[in-house]
């Protein structure tokens, strides 16, 4: 595209000066401030949420593989403190016979919280170029629910293949008289089809979320940032949580909720900073092209 040029030239000639830019940039938006927001009605939605996806899902999948899926994309999303959540569904998940219209439409409610103030949040990073017609309210409310059915299409789509992934791991082969086992190859494509559906998750979410779509390419080079970024911070959180953390010291019974609402706080931050990659990028590209 022809204004992307000075953009990209700047980037490649300049990029500690353009990340020095995205943090002034993110600093300037209060990005941490919006990160928190986003992180607690993350932390009201999750739990509804995945309910939701596992009861509509259940009906065309067998419950158990979707369990095995969840638990170790949970593990990816809230390192360190996916078990307890897995715990909570499935202690749900005992009774759901119980679930009445009432509570479901609460649940779908709670469930599309994250994804309104999210969408708020973008438009604070996207600041430069907002126009003054703004998206359509009736489209503004129906896309957080929008993004709860893209949502479970993406999770049953990921447990197909990774049952069949697993599969392939569990076969083996002939050659030179030997059997060689498939496992360490399922376990790299697996961890690749994780990458990869973070990637497309966020590449979507930038695409999608913001009141002016930027263009895919720019998308997917904010949605690979984060994806990176959150790569090297989720080891980190693990190894953290695994040798140093003294949560259930400081704040004893609540240490589970304040470790979940860390490790949201975090994600929602490098969710962000990608967006705010996109913003600094395109705000380089408008200011080549009006030089």
């Amino acid at each position: 595209m022809p204004g992307h040029g000075p953009g990209l030239r700047y980037l490649l000639a300049h990029p500690l000066a353009f990340a020095v830019g995205v943090l002034r940039a993110f600093r300037d938006n209060q990005g941490l401030l919006l990160a928190g927001a986003v992180a607690y009605y993350a932390l009201l939605s999750i739990v509804p949420l995945l309910i939701l996806c596992l009861i509509g899902l259940s009906e065309i999948v067998d419950q158990q593989a979707l369990l095995i899926t969840l638990q170790r994309y949970l593990a990816w999303l809230i390192p360190g403190q996916s078990a307890a959540v897995l715990q909570e569904l499935l202690r749900f998940l005992d009774h759901r016979q119980a679930v009445g219209w009432v509570l479901l439409a609460s649940m779908v409610f709670f469930s599309s919280l994250a994804f309104s103030v999210l969408e708020k949040a973008m438009s604070v990073i996207f600041v430069h170029r907002i126009e003054p017609r703004r998206r359509h309210y009736m489209v503004a409310a129906v896309i957080p629910y929008l993004c709860i059915v893209v949502l479970a299409v993406g999770f049953l789509l990921m447990t197909l293949v990774s049952s069949s992934i697993q599969m392939i791991g569990a076969a083996s082969f002939e050659l030179f008289g030997r059997s060689w086992s498939l496992q360490g190859v399922s376990g790299v494509l697996l961890y690749a089809l994780g990458v990869g559906g973070e990637v497309c998750v966020l590449t979507l979410i930038y695409l999608v979320l913001p009141a002016h779509r930027p263009a895919w390419r720019t998308a997917l080079v904010g949605a690979v940032t984060a994806a990176l970024l959150w790569e090297v911070t989720r080891h980190a959180l693990v190894w953290y949580f695994a040798t140093l953390s003294q949560n259930s010291i400081v704040y004893g019974s609540m240490a589970t909720a304040i470790g979940l609402l860390a490790s949201l706080d975090i994600a929602a931050s490098l969710l962000l900073l990608g967006a705010q990659v996109i913003a600094e990028y395109e705000r380089r590209c408008s200011d080549g092209a009006v030089r």
